[in-house]
């Protein structure tokens, strides 16, 4: 990878850019929409081009990183195609890929070598003032090759660049990834965000006494409404799927804890005793 063309100045492009820009071999070109966006990317130097034009950033480079929404997506590559140098990489960092998959792929084919890929990596935070060059230490990113259309030099060119920044490559067939990714990403916001609306809508007051477990568990309820609003739409099956089931379990839990008995104090012993053991044996990587 000599040239890498990162669209879309966000956390996760500015963290690239960020990761990439003191290494000697790269040149980092990094394209905005907006002139304000422009400016803003110059004044924090960033990358070594910071252009509103979308040729300048492509024209020549050998790998293309799609950091706009997924919806976006189509859009922005119908308009870089005619720059787009057959050998060139193209993947992206979005958090659904089965949408993304099923559009970009018919439409880069033969045009250039496409991969998906989702870096599990994040903040509440958002934009490029949020960004920092070790975003990806240490992080999971998935990739998702497609049986008999991904070629193995995307694959292999993926991973390179991933395992650069800092990611544990994983392979994931696309709508495996959504499943996934709709368990141990989305419903989470989802939660997170319906815990602090309950506490809203019950006890507004009780937001003056929260500890660092209320602080913990809601953290990323104060992620932008707008991405989360396209992401849990686009990968809407799944979610559904996932938030049914943990509303079974919740329920489940209610009728325990409404019953008090003796066989429903072993339940809910056993639920907080299988949760407990999971959550360390994540923490310690033996997941």
């Amino acid at each position: 990878m000599k040239h890498i063309a990162i669209l879309g100045p966000g956390l996760l492009g500015g963290s690239v850019a960020l990761a990439l820009r003191d290494k000697e071999d790269v040149e980092v070109r990094l394209w905005a929409r907006r002139a304000d966006a422009v400016e803003q990317v110059r004044a924090l130097a960033v990358a070594h081009v910071v252009t509103p034009c979308l040729t300048e950033a492509v024209a020549g480079a050998d790998t293309v990183l799609l950091c706009v929404p997924v919806g976006a997506m189509e859009g922005l590559v119908r308009q870089i195609l005619p720059d787009l140098d057959p050998d060139a990489l193209v993947t992206d960092v979005g958090s659904v890929k089965e949408l993304v998959c099923r559009t970009l792929t018919p439409l880069l084919q033969g045009r250039a070598q496409f991969i998906g890929s989702h870096p599990m990596a994040g903040s509440e935070k958002a934009g490029i003032g949020a960004a920092r060059a070790d975003l990806f230490n240490e992080a999971v990113c998935i990739l998702t090759p497609e049986s008999g259309v991904t070629s193995p030099v995307a694959i292999e060119r993926a991973t390179a660049l991933w395992e650069r920044l800092g990611c544990r490559v994983r392979s994931l067939e696309p709508v495996l990834h959504d499943q996934i990714c709709a368990l141990i990403s989305h419903l989470p916001h989802l939660s997170a965000a319906a815990l602090v609306n309950t506490v809203d809508a019950v006890c507004p007051e009780a937001f003056g006494f929260c500890g660092t477990g209320f602080r913990d568990s809601t953290r990323i309820a104060a992620g932008l409404p707008a991405m989360w609003t396209e992401i849990l739409l686009s990968n809407r099956h799944a979610v559904a799927e996932s938030l049914r089931r943990l509303i079974s379990i919740l329920d489940k839990s209610a009728r325990q804890l409404e019953s008090g008995d003796a066989e429903a104090a072993v339940g809910i012993h056993e639920f907080l005793e299988t949760a407990k053991s999971r959550r360390e044996s994540l923490q310690s990587g033996l997941s």
